[in-house]
């Protein structure tokens, strides 16, 4: 259970993402920070060649850093849901084959200055969102790994749960919305205490 607890994780994620305008800026900056890092992972050393395990692949995907991070991300989505965890898992793939001939049309040169000003613009977003729109710190103040880990799967289940209402399993939007109420009350008694 635990680290494959869906509801904990989206529960966890989502007391810190209930204000409608933090949810749309994060929708539209996680998958960016998440292309981004893999493109400047790309200029890592391969952990291995593709003609070690006898097959032939593309000379610009190479085995790195990007690709074990994206081999992580996407077994551990699909661990968690096996429909929209599969869907995240092949947008992590088409992430990195994107990212993979991106950085290396651009060159490290270029790429790494791209790669800033991208993170720059989506982290300050990110910051914009939480503190004018959520009043609460990101998630990543209090668990860096689950943030990381979790933000661009949550963004894909936020859009699927309103575009077209998918679920999980049955009550799963009930329970993790009692979850993220009470994470929210404790968050704001916690708040309330400090100021008395």
């Amino acid at each position: 259970m635990g680290l494959l607890d869906l509801e904990k994780h989206f529960g966890f994620y989502g007391a810190y993402h209930s204000n409608p305008i933090n949810v749309a800026i994060h929708i539209i900056f996680v998958w960016p920070i998440l292309f981004t890092a893999l493109i400047l992972l790309y200029f890592t050393p391969p952990l291995f060649s593709p003609t070690q395990l006898g097959f032939i692949i593309h000379p610009v995907l190479v085995f790195n850093l990007g690709f074990f991070f994206t081999v992580f991300y996407a077994l551990f989505y699909a661990a968690l849901d096996t429909k929209a965890g599969s869907l995240a898992a092949l947008l992590t793939f088409l992430c990195w084959v994107g990212a993979s001939f991106v950085a290396n049309n651009l060159g490290f040169a270029l790429a790494w200055k791209v790669v800033l000003a991208a993170q720059l613009i989506c982290w300050t977003g990110q910051f914009i969102g939480h503190g004018v729109f959520e009043k609460r710190a990101p998630a990543l103040l209090d668990n860096l790994v689950q943030a990381f880990l979790m933000a661009p799967f949550f963004v894909l289940l936020e859009v699927l749960q309103s575009s077209v209402g998918y679920e999980p399993y049955p009550g799963f939007q009930t329970r993790v919305k009692a979850r993220i109420e009470a994470d929210i009350k404790q968050w704001q008694d916690k708040k309330q205490k400090k100021l008395s």
